[in-house]
């Protein structure tokens, strides 16, 4: 009878131990679902922001073409001038001389 009595309170021992490991393993899943669901969400956060320094690059790739763009006319416009100015010179001087 006092080997039974043991054995119950052994038992009934277990049995706590097993509802706190129960327990405890319950809040790491818990634990554990949340941390998925944050890593869910950051990575198509990081897909998104791939997608759009995707668009960044190109934008800025087009915007680096036209300045190219615009100092190549920038730079035959300022040859232009410097010829027209040597012309506007030239026909100037024979008409200023004596």
């Amino acid at each position: 009878e006092q080997l039974l009595k043991m054995m119950e309170e052994r038992m009934m021992d277990v049995e706590q131990k097993l509802r706190l490991v129960k327990r405890l393993l319950q809040d790491k899943v818990n634990q554990l679902k949340e941390q998925l669901s944050k890593n869910t969400k950051a990575d198509a956060m990081v897909k998104d922001l791939y997608v759009e320094n995707a668009q960044l690059l190109k934008a800025l790739e087009a915007t680096e073409q036209r300045q190219k763009s615009a100092e190549r006319k920038n730079y035959l416009l300022e040859e232009k001038i410097a010829n027209l100015n040597r012309i506007v010179r030239n026909l100037a001087s024979p008409s200023f001389s004596p």
